[in-house]
């Protein structure tokens, strides 16, 4: 389908999504979320796609939610059509794996897509702030949740009450974002861990995500208990013993991705 608000690119087992909103630096609208659950939707129903990389413009991942679009919506507006959730959140219910390839801006709405993802490829002129208090609201697409998570209760808290913004450096070094990549490289880096991720094994790659994203919802038991009945139920996979055949063979596998 043609998009107003993103681009999609399919290069080879790859979906490549960029927003594009390029007058708005991005600002999310809810055109733009509409489409991007279309093209989830999409990419996870395509059997030829093992990962998806989602990015922006050199200039801004994106620098927030359309104020214009919001400003005057009261509270029954914003409950009733349940704001942020009937189509922020496609992302975090994908099971394929979704990098975000950060440059430039990534404020408020666009700092919580960005930690959506499963991990942040960070060009080094990018920013991350979550600005809404200077806005009189707070963040309300997981900004005080995710990143606190991410980076820890005090560098969180000082974040989200002041709104300043960190640079890439800082971020990486909090662990928010999984490295920091020259600017003019981004793109290049981010679409080769993602074509790496997609020569795996899908079912395996998926049962992966499972298993660390249930590390942040239950205990280390229950946390365990899930890995290892996941780790047996790989060896119920084809790929399993395509893969390991292929180790002992010295050669390369081919996964069929079953």
């Amino acid at each position: 389908m043609n998009y107003n608000y993103l681009q999609l690119e399919i290069r080879g087992r790859v979906g490549m999504l960029a927003l594009h909103r390029p007058q708005k630096l991005n600002a999310l609208c809810d055109g733009m979320m509409d489409e991007l659950t279309l093209a989830l939707d999409q990419l996870e129903a395509d059997e030829g796609i093992g990962c998806i990389l989602l990015t922006g413009s050199a200039r801004a991942f994106a620098a927030g939610a359309d104020i214009d679009q919001i400003q005057s919506q009261g509270y029954m507006d914003a409950y009733k059509k349940d704001f942020v959730t009937h189509n922020w959140e496609r992302i975090r219910s994908c099971r394929k794996p979704v990098i975000a390839a950060v440059a430039g801006y990534a404020f408020g709405g666009g700092c919580e897509l960005a930690m959506m993802c499963d991990f942040i490829i960070a060009a080094d002129n990018a920013q991350f702030a979550q600005p809404e208090v200077m806005l009189g609201v707070l963040p309300g697409a997981g900004g005080t949740q995710r990143l606190t998570r991410a980076v820890g209760k005090a560098k969180a808290m000082e974040l989200c009450l002041t709104g300043r913004r960190m640079d890439a450096r800082e971020a990486e070094a909090a662990g928010l974002v999984a490295r920091v990549v020259p600017a003019a490289l981004l793109l290049e880096d981010a679409f080769a861990t993602a074509e790496k991720i997609a020569t795996f094994s899908l079912p395996v790659v998926m049962m992966i995500k499972e298993c660390v994203n249930r590390a942040f919802e239950s205990s280390l038991n229950e946390g365990l208990l899930f890995e290892r009945r996941m780790f047996h139920a790989s060896f119920g996979l084809e790929d399993q013993k395509e893969g390991m055949s292929a180790f002992l063979e010295k050669r390369s596998a081919v996964f069929k991705h079953r």
